[in-house]
């Protein structure tokens, strides 16, 4: 039986990682606020509710995760990779998101969360309420 690992335990950089490690991809509700984890390899995962206010994700790999209403303000995520993610109702203002790479990301456009200026459609992310017409 694999060892899981509580999304409640996840409040630091290191326990994180050692559970991305382990095989933990559910980390609902992580406190991550203000962590340096630029660099890391975390995509897939679920981060839906978590909390990576000024956090640093500068390079991070977040390919396909899912960032549901999580809160991102003031984070950093410049040249991150997060193709094909998952951020409806996520909050994104005041994020730096230079290159920033968000093709084929979901977003809902009602409720849109994005640093002034930002444009999805530039960035070509995906408006599920596009689909759903």
């Amino acid at each position: 039986m694999a060892n899981i690992q509580s999304s409640a335990a996840v409040d630091s950089a290191t326990t994180l990682l050692l559970a991305y490690q382990t095989g933990e991809r559910n980390f609902t509700n992580a406190d991550l606020s203000a962590a340096d984890l630029s660099g890391v390899d975390l995509k897939g995962a679920d981060f839906s509710y978590a909390d990576f206010s000024e956090a640093n994700l500068t390079k991070a790999n977040l390919r396909g995760a899912d960032l549901s209403y999580a809160q991102l303000c003031n984070a950093q995520l410049r040249t991150a990779d997060l193709r094909g993610a998952t951020l409806i109702g996520t909050d994104l203002r005041g994020t730096a998101l230079e290159d920033t790479l968000l093709k084929e990301a979901d977003y809902d456009s009602p409720q849109p969360h994005f640093p002034a200026g930002f444009s999805p459609t530039v960035a070509e992310m995906h408006d599920i309420r596009e689909s759903s017409l």
